[in-house]
């Protein structure tokens, strides 16, 4: 009875130390952002905060156990390199950042919101937004999986319609990331 006992404990143990290896991936996001009549923005390239997309993300990989690293984290390897302040970063560069930070993987991708037409009978307009990345395991640098999105939102502000699409289209990548970060977990 004692060994039954003993080995279902180190069974559930082993099982918690898999899960906690799966959410402990450090990660890196490098997602541009343009609104809706906006200018593009990426907070590696100016002094902002984290965008709508990449803070939707963040939120939901940090529930997920995951480590998100954050812009004042990262800002004195940026400051190492101009190359990394650039808002269009090229694929090399993201991976020497990531090197650089330590990081496991990076998602790298653009963030859209584009206005669509009129909803009828109505003042509000309705708003899209398109999110594509890319995700970097780091210790190879492969790109181990190419990820999009779409989100949709009508609202009678198209700056705000356009954020609240950003945040749809973030929501479903979000879940599209997790599950690829699990898929990586299940082959190491």
């Amino acid at each position: 009875m004692r060994r039954v006992i003993l080995s279902i404990l180190i069974l559930i143990f082993i099982c918690n130390l898999s899960y906690s290896k799966e959410g402990s991936f450090k990660i890196i996001l490098l997602i541009t952002e343009q609104n809706i009549s906006g200018p593009q923005r990426a907070w590696w390239a100016s002094e902002i905060d984290l965008s709508v997309t990449e803070a939707t993300i963040a939120k939901n990989l940090i529930e997920k156990g995951y480590k998100v690293l954050e812009p004042s984290v990262l800002n004195k390897v940026i400051l190492q390199d101009k190359a990394f302040r650039m808002v269009n970063i090229s694929e090399e560069k993201t991976k020497k950042l990531a090197k650089l930070a330590k990081a496991d993987y990076v998602i790298l991708g653009k963030a859209i919101a584009s206005r669509g037409g009129s909803v009828p009978q109505s003042n509000m307009q309705s708003c899209f937004a398109n999110i594509t990345t890319k995700l970097i395991r780091i210790k190879d640098g492969k790109v181990i999986a190419y990820l999009d999105s779409s989100g949709s939102s009508a609202h009678l502000d198209i700056i705000t319609g356009g954020k609240e699409a950003l945040i749809n289209a973030a929501e479903d990548l979000s879940n599209k990331i997790v599950y690829a970060l699990g898929k990586e977990g299940e082959t190491k």
